[in-house]
């Protein structure tokens, strides 16, 4: 199994606990590296900490359900993790720049983060051609 593929089983980790923190160690686990590295590692590649990308995808989800149906603000936030509808909100707004309640009304537009998925792409399979060209010598200032 390449880096790639222990980084997607940890990103594939962060998306099952949805509902709950995630436990940083069994995803560095996952990604057969040292808690220290896993998480310098997410971050360079990603741009986000793994509890910053769980936070985003969580409340990602959270505003997929609100704006899809007419559940209570309150049962929303329960089920994704959140201890009460004030966390939840402040949350909410913080990320997306609107309350829950407002992400419910119809024609509302909210960007939402999707899941994470790394490939790597290799530059440089192909020759290059290249000459040596001697030139006089120049001042540069």
């Amino acid at each position: 199994m390449d880096w790639t593929q222990r980084l997607n089983a940890a990103v594939d980790y962060l998306e099952e606990t949805w509902n709950r923190e995630p436990d940083l160690e069994r995803a560095a686990a996952l990604a057969n590296s040292s808690l220290f590295h896993f998480l310098r590692m997410f971050e360079v590649v990603s741009g986000l900490s793994p509890g910053e990308y769980s936070r985003r995808r969580r409340l990602s989800r959270a505003a997929l359900d609100l704006a899809a149906g007419n559940e209570k603000v309150i049962d929303v936030a329960l089920r994704y993790g959140y201890e009460s509808p004030e966390a939840f909100a402040k949350a909410f707004k913080r990320l997306f720049g609107l309350t829950p309640s407002e992400a419910k009304v119809p024609g509302v537009t909210l960007e939402v983060w999707p899941p994470l998925r790394l490939a790597v792409v290799l530059k440089g399979e192909r020759s290059m051609k290249y000459r040596i060209v001697e030139k006089p010598a120049f001042e540069v200032i």
